[in-house]
């Protein structure tokens, strides 16, 4: 195995704020394989050469003034305007990317769910440096596999912010079964609005998770209120069927334990630490939603991408039924629900047959309070109500692990060569989070192998649910599940997923709830050389 760097310092390249030298020295170069580490020319991925197609674009992450249709928010984004800038390439093409820092902070950008090469996938510390203030850095990679995924920073807190965009990749033998195709994004909003993300975190961790302050809820532990009781096991079928269809009698709520106020889900458990002011769909507040237009009897293909930080939702279009086609970009066995449960990093593909009217498209922030909220017009009809809740919201709502992945894209029937175990726990008081009982800082990297199958099985100790993300590969869900690279895992159970380690390097593997992630609960998986 080659050397690792300290962990101490991978932290901070994470952090993206302190504990680095000077990038300036980086400025417009790729990031040099270190010795032990596999470099360009012997990771997975397209070839380029032959009729490949090249994109190239700019991202300016900046100051930015943003409106959220009312709330005008001083905050950091990619454009005026949120989702940043789409991506859209074909499965196949060469994608170039110059990142120009104009923030007053380091920064980088991690293509969330695309199998690249290992130095192009944008953690700081990890596979490059972190991109310093006034720098340049260009992002160079060969997209594999169609698909909806997104990109944001990887760099403290950022994501909490406005830096996130969606990468769609086509698939060019795709015939297309649908008339319209709309990109939903959804966000937990907080900057702007008198705190900063890292002001949030810096609460928690003074407080350990106590007290009634701005901007925080705790769900920690346990309590007798409204849903403390996890949903079905994420690691097989569930419900009636054999699929997770989860029966859902309302949002959860905030339950009380001594002065400390939680946020709890009949299907998640304990579901987030901060309670936000707004929660946005593609920039927007339900009092000024985004539209959709499309004729009667259309189809309509959504693409649905969950950029919070710490909230799960709970999504549904009123009147109708949606039936899921892919998850995490890949295809699954299409099966049809009137809800479904995305956590943090996680997306969906939905296609749905249009009725006649407006209809609302409703995120609801599962075990907090408020939603996210578009309309679907196809004719005339009065605009509903920014809190309108669709009765398909509490009936069967669907969680994507349980779908079984289309034929084309299963995994193999094989016997893992290597199982890592990985606990998840964590406490409030201390504000710490921990994956086989250590940080990040703390820890020592999980050995893979080129060529094995490897098995990790998440383990959940703590009373909190984690979406965790895998990168650089597409797992399946044990069992024949679905190929996915982001899983919920909720309170007392494990969620096994298995993956083909044939994309060499030094990958991340954490909780996509950022302020988990940021305070410990992270690891790494080091192939050997």
């Amino acid at each position: 195995m080659g050397p690792t760097i300290s962990r101490r310092r991978l932290l901070a390249g994470v952090a993206g704020a302190a504990g680095l030298a000077s990038t300036a020295a980086w400025n417009g170069r790729t990031f040099a394989p270190q010795p032990g580490q596999v470099g360009p020319d012997l990771v997975s991925g397209v070839d380029a050469g032959g009729d490949q197609a090249e994109l190239t674009t700019t991202l300016r992450p900046r100051r930015v003034t943003i409106d959220l249709g009312g709330p005008q928010v001083r905050t950091w984004g990619y454009a005026e305007d949120l989702p940043g800038p789409l991506i859209r390439a074909r499965a196949g093409d060469l994608v170039r990317v110059d990142l120009v820092n104009e923030l007053p902070v380091d920064t980088s950008v991690h293509w969330h769910g695309i199998a690249l090469r290992n130095d192009m996938d944008g953690v700081p510390g990890l596979t490059q440096p972190p991109i310093g203030v006034d720098c340049r850095y260009t992002y160079e990679f060969t997209v594999p596999d169609p698909g909806t995924y997104f990109y944001h920073p990887h760099s403290g807190l950022q994501l909490d912010r406005g830096l996130y965009g969606v990468l769609v990749v086509e698939d060019p033998h795709e015939t297309g079964r649908y008339d319209h195709e709309w990109i939903v994004v959804l966000d937990d909003w907080i900057d702007g609005t008198g705190r900063t993300p890292e002001e949030v975190l810096a609460a928690l961790r003074e407080t350990g998770g106590h007290g009634d302050m701005p901007g925080m809820d705790h769900g920690a532990t346990h309590g007798e209120g409204d849903g403390g009781t996890p949903g079905p096991d994420h690691g097989g079928p569930a419900g009636t069927g054999g699929h997770g269809g989860m029966d859902a009698a309302g949002p959860g709520g905030h339950g009380d334990m001594g002065g400390m106020e939680m946020m709890t889900s009949p299907l998640l458990g304990g579901a987030g630490d901060v309670s936000y002011p707004h929660h946005l769909v593609n920039g927007r507040i339900p009092a000024a939603p985004r539209t959709f237009r499309a004729r009667p009897g259309q189809r309509a293909r959504i693409r649905v991408i969950n950029a919070g930080a710490d909230t799960a939702y709970r999504l549904a279009l009123g009147g109708h039924r949606l039936t899921v086609t892919h998850t995490d970009g890949f295809p699954v066995q299409p099966f049809d629900t009137d809800a479904l449960l995305l956590g943090m990093g996680e997306r969906v593909d939905v296609e749905v047959e249009l009725g006649d009217g407006v209809f609302p498209l409703v995120a609801a922030a599962e075990g907090k309070i408020g939603q996210g909220l578009a309309l679907v017009r196809t004719g005339a009809g009065r605009t509903p109500l920014a809190t309108v809740r669709p009765a398909e919201l509490d009936r069967r709502v669907l969680d994507t692990a349980s779908l079984r992945a289309a034929d084309r894209v299963a995994l193999t029937d094989r016997r893992p060569d290597r199982v890592h175990q990985m606990q998840l726990d964590g406490s409030m008081a201390p504000y710490r989070w921990t994956i086989n009982g250590a940080t990040f800082d703390e820890a020592e990297p999980l050995p893979i192998e080129h060529g094995e199958r490897v098995r990790l099985e998440f383990v959940n100790r703590s009373d909190m649910f984690h979406p965790m993300h895998l990168h650089g590969h597409t797992f399946a869900v044990a069992g024949g599940g679905a190929r996915k690279d982001t899983v919920i895992v909720v309170p007392d159970r494990t969620v096994a997923v298995e993956f083909d380690a044939d994309n060499p390097g030094r990958w991340m593997a954490h909780c996509h709830n950022a302020y988990h992630a940021e305070s410990g609960m992270m690891a790494t998986l080091t192939y050997r050389a």
